[in-house]
């Protein structure tokens, strides 16, 4: 991608909806209510043949008073420096504003290549705006429209011309960081190193690693966000649920690419009412998807609560890594005690996660940042961690003569042999006499013997059990 462009204007104008339309995906909260962007998001655009980041922003309101819009100016500001080309964005219908007018003042003195572009152009009632607009001093206007993809070829020439005078393209590529990450990996020969049924799988971990943060409203994920990256990239602030869309932010971490996604905090079900907040929720809930590594962000002055809970096992069920971040730590005043009840609650209330990786840590401070990051990268290990098909059977040999699977209707099971089919996290097949009487209890106890067994304590593991030959 070679050049930025910035969507920009006041509330409610369809920014979020033609950053939709240049993305190819919905991907941005889109609603008729004003202010719903609050952050700024960035994705890869596309024209035709041409490909470019573009910035989704907030609606400006010239407001310098601390509180939430006055930061959601900020941040519009921020993607105004930032981008190449700018896209002036007003409501073809509704005409010229004085806060467009104010507006355009901020954008010509950013020196920045502007372009006016007149959403919501279709039908007549459109017309008196386009000439309304010519005062705004930024030429003639261009007629369009995001929901309809009328005006696409303007934009094509505008961006194509920016790309031309690029004076040098910049290095390297960002990948499609939101395209759904490779999960239930088959096993290839060619990825393992020694010979026969004791060959393991060689690690090679990607250059790009998609890591989700979720958690309840104000738990502190922007925060965290923000401390991890060194810039105030997302909004923040005391109120609840300030954060709507699932921000992707790159960032680089010893060498590594990390694509971290900022979400929306996640209420229970029953208390989600409002359309925009049920929007916010189910993005947040995608992100888990596109993701590999999932930090659960809890707080730590009421952690694990019941939704708490209900992310964890979703998480598990998707079968993500995941490490829980317990946050605010630095308002814990006995320390040793607090660690020791979080630590026994996640075994007792996560049976399922047994030995997940716990951090406490302060977003606000930048505690233990560090140890978050190795955390992350142990888990994304043990998700990836294969075991040889001769080491499998020697320890199920060990579990079944230490424990033997019990006898159903009079007759004994036989548990014949094991073997890993997939990575991503692990998946073994059993292979019984009668899988379908094999107990739950007993596959409990096989699978957590695999984690203590191989390391593969805090990640998911799949066990299907099938009739052998």
């Amino acid at each position: 991608m070679t050049v930025t462009v910035a969507i920009v204007g006041r509330p409610n104008v369809g920014k979020s909806t033609l950053f939709n339309r240049l993305v190819g995906r919905k991907i941005a909260l889109v609603d008729d209510t004003p202010g719903v962007t609050r952050d700024r998001r960035e994705a890869e655009g596309r024209i035709a043949e041409l490909r470019f980041r573009v910035l989704d922003t907030a609606g400006y309101e010239d407001v310098r008073d601390g509180s939430l819009w006055d930061r959601m100016r900020q941040q519009t500001e921020i993607a105004i420096r930032e981008a190449d080309v700018l896209l002036f964005m007003i409501d073809a219908r509704a005409g010229v504003m004085p806060l467009d007018e104010r507006f355009a003042q901020v954008l010509r003195r950013s020196g920045k290549d502007v372009h006016l572009v007149a959403n919501k152009a279709e039908g007549r009632e459109a017309q008196a705006g386009l000439v309304e607009a010519f005062k705004l001093g930024f030429g003639e206007p261009i007629p369009l429209s995001a929901e309809h993809g009328l005006g696409m070829a303007d934009l094509h020439s505008i961006v194509s011309q920016a790309i031309d005078r690029a004076e040098e393209a910049k290095a390297g590529h960002e990948p499609d960081a939101e395209a759904m990450p490779q999960v239930d990996v088959d096993i290839d020969e060619s990825q393992l190193e020694g010979e026969g049924e004791e060959a393991t799988l060689r690690w090679n971990p990607r250059r790009y690693l998609n890591v989700a943060i979720v958690g309840r409203p104000n738990a502190g994920k922007s925060t965290l966000v923000n401390r991890l990256v060194g810039e105030d990239r997302v909004l923040v602030g005391p109120e609840a649920g300030i954060t709507r869309d699932s921000i992707l932010v790159p960032w680089e971490w010893q060498g590594r690419v990390i694509n971290l996604v900022d979400t929306a905090g996640i209420r229970r079900r029953a208390r989600v009412t409002e359309k925009l907040e049920k929007l916010a929720v189910g993005d947040a809930l995608r992100s888990i998807q596109y993701a590999e590594v999932v930090v659960l962000m809890l707080d730590a002055t009421i952690p694990f609560e019941k939704q708490d809970l209900q992310l964890a096992d979703l998480v598990e069920r998707e079968g993500r890594a995941m490490v829980i971040a317990v946050n605010k730590w630095d308002l814990i005043e006995d320390k040793p005690a607090t660690l020791s009840a979080l630590r026994e609650a996640c075994e007792r209330l996560l049976p399922q996660l047994r030995g997940i990786p716990l951090v406490t840590l302060s977003g606000l401070t930048g505690r233990n940042l560090d140890r978050l990051m190795d955390a992350i990268f142990e888990i994304e290990k043990a998700w990836n961690g294969h075991v040889s098909t001769a080491r499998l059977n020697r320890w199920l040999a060990g579990m079944v003569e230490g424990h033997p699977p019990p006898a159903v209707s009079g007759r004994r099971l036989k548990l014949r042999y094991m073997t890993q089919a997939k990575t991503r996290p692990p998946s073994f097949i059993l292979f019984a006499s009668r899988p379908e009487a094999l107990p739950a209890s007993y596959q409990r106890y096989l699978v957590n013997g695999l984690r203590e067994a191989f390391d593969l304590v805090g990640t998911p593991i799949r066990l299907w059990v099938r009739a052998s030959s």
